[in-house]
């Protein structure tokens, strides 16, 4: 059955991306990437805090939700592609570009690659480079995921994505997100997480030219706040943010923060 609310866009090497394109006042056009096993819900509670400033392009990346499902090998460049022909079919030239961990690694691919189509980035939860030791921890990780099913790392994956107080207050937004996660293709999520193992954008860094903002939660261990730091170090008037007591999944947990992060974006991308 079809669902009115979300469209498919065909990709260059043929791969189905589903999407949705929420409409707002036309301040600004937002693409968002989301988070490793997610889908394009996670941003909906930072689309619902934009109130309708910009309109909100939220999809299922290639792996994910009810996107196409190929064989990998997968890689940041590959899916900042995807993005771009997801762009070109909404007729989006340029866009502000944001990321959360998996989708801030793509946007700052996006941002590699098409850097002309960049308008202002937005980094959340995320880095440049997981480390040298990140190939063999993301294969670990998809190993288990293999061999005992999504289910084995629930446990592991909702105490790094909410703060100990959000999981309690919010047992909704929490068994929400644990749901779609159980939901993964197993070969798909593995292909994806081999890709954040290799993936490496640092020397792109120094290049960019547009507004920047990096946020991070104290709390995140996933993706620490050195790594935030180290790339708004190296991304020319790159500004950083340091969220008290969150952890990874801030745009479920603070949603208004980061459409607040959004919103300065667009500005910034009008008199940049």
């Amino acid at each position: 059955m079809n669902d009115p609310l979300n469209s498919t866009a065909t990709t260059r090497d043929g791969t189905k991306i589903s999407y949705r394109l929420v409409k707002g006042s036309g301040q600004g056009r937002i693409a968002l990437v989301h988070s490793l096993a997610m889908d394009k819900t996670f941003w909906e509670p930072t689309v619902a805090a934009l109130d309708g400033f910009a309109d909100a392009l939220i999809y299922d990346c290639r792996g994910h939700g009810a996107s196409d499902k190929p064989a990998g090998p997968y890689s940041v460049e590959l899916f900042a592609d995807d993005l771009a022909d997801l762009m070109d079919h909404v007729g989006w030239s340029s866009a502000v570009v944001a990321g959360a961990s998996m989708g801030g690694c793509v946007a700052l691919a996006f941002a590699a690659g098409y850097p002309q189509r960049v308008e202002a980035l937005g980094l959340f939860d995320t880095t440049a480079c997981y480390g040298e030791d990140a190939p063999k921890a993301w294969a670990e990780r998809a190993d288990k995921a293999l061999a005992e099913g999504m289910a084995a790392l629930v446990g592991f994956q909702k105490t790094r994505w909410f703060s100990d107080s959000f999981r309690e207050a919010n047992p909704d937004i929490v068994e929400k997100a644990i749901a779609v996660f159980l939901k993964n293709e197993l070969s798909a999520y593995a292909a994806t997480c081999a890709m954040l193992g290799n993936a490496d954008i640092r020397a792109a860094l120094p290049k960019f030219s547009f507004p920047c903002r990096v946020a991070v939660g104290t709390e995140d261990y996933a993706t620490p706040p050195e790594m935030a730091r180290y790339m708004a170090d190296n991304i020319p008037g790159a500004s950083l943010f340091i969220m008290d007591g969150v952890r990874h999944f801030t745009p479920l947990e603070v949603p208004t923060t980061i459409a607040g992060h959004l919103k300065e974006l667009a500005k910034a991308a009008k008199t940049a």
